[in-house]
């Protein structure tokens, strides 16, 4: 089976997961820490180069406080778990913002924890436009090589995207590494995560035809 070097994460329905289960919307979030380790081992195992996981949205903070100050909190949690594995580890995102949690400011730049040998990026406060911010100032640069003043130049092309939660939209997820990303969306809510969903996800794309454009 081909194995993508670099897989985008977009895990979501946790709010929705904890409403049909009786729960706060909330308390949906901390149930997805167990699943991204479980979905980073898997990975790793299988020999994924870099994994980028989806944190929050500049636009989510928009959203009740009791709900911010949660997925916010669960995020610090998932980066403090993955600390603790063999990777190399980012954190992006808006640190100019008062919603960045200054938790994680120790890892906007990268830092390596065992041999590092996997890249993990964790998109944080995250925007779109915040990310290509700089490359309005450089467009006349005469310069094709635009990419080098992305806010997440250290981030690699994505091969596929995985969503949960049936939507069919990326809502800003690195717009440039992922132009030519495969996408792949699972009907199920991020909390009721299996191991199935990866091997699915996979052997459909294996079958895609890469063509880059060419």
């Amino acid at each position: 089976m081909r194995i993508p070097n670099h897989i985008g994460i977009i895990p979501d329905g946790n709010r929705r997961w904890a409403i049909s289960n009786g729960l706060k919307k909330e308390e949906g979030y901390s149930r997805g820490l167990e699943p991204g380790m479980q979905l980073f081992k898997i990975f790793k195992e299988l020999g994924v180069k870099e994994l980028t996981y989806y944190g929050f949205t500049v636009d989510n903070t928009k959203r009740p406080a009791v709900q911010t100050k949660s997925f916010t909190k669960a995020c610090i949690e998932a980066v403090n778990m993955l600390s603790k594995e063999d990777a190399s580890l980012l954190v992006i995102g808006n640190t100019k913002s008062p919603m960045f949690p200054e938790q994680l400011l120790p890892y906007i730049n990268r830092k390596k924890f065992g041999k590092g040998s996997m890249k993990i990026n964790f998109l944080v406060n995250y925007d779109w436009e915040w990310d290509l911010s700089n490359i309005k100032l450089h467009i006349k640069d005469n310069t094709k090589n635009l990419t080098k003043y992305l806010k997440s130049d250290d981030i690699s092309r994505v091969d596929l995207i995985i969503r949960w939660g049936g939507r069919r939209r990326l809502s800003g997820f690195l717009p440039v590494q992922s132009v030519y990303s495969d996408f792949y969306v699972i009907d199920d809510m991020w909390p009721d995560f299996k191991p199935d969903h990866i091997y699915e996800a996979l052997k459909w794309y294996d079958n895609q035809d890469i063509t880059l454009g060419g």
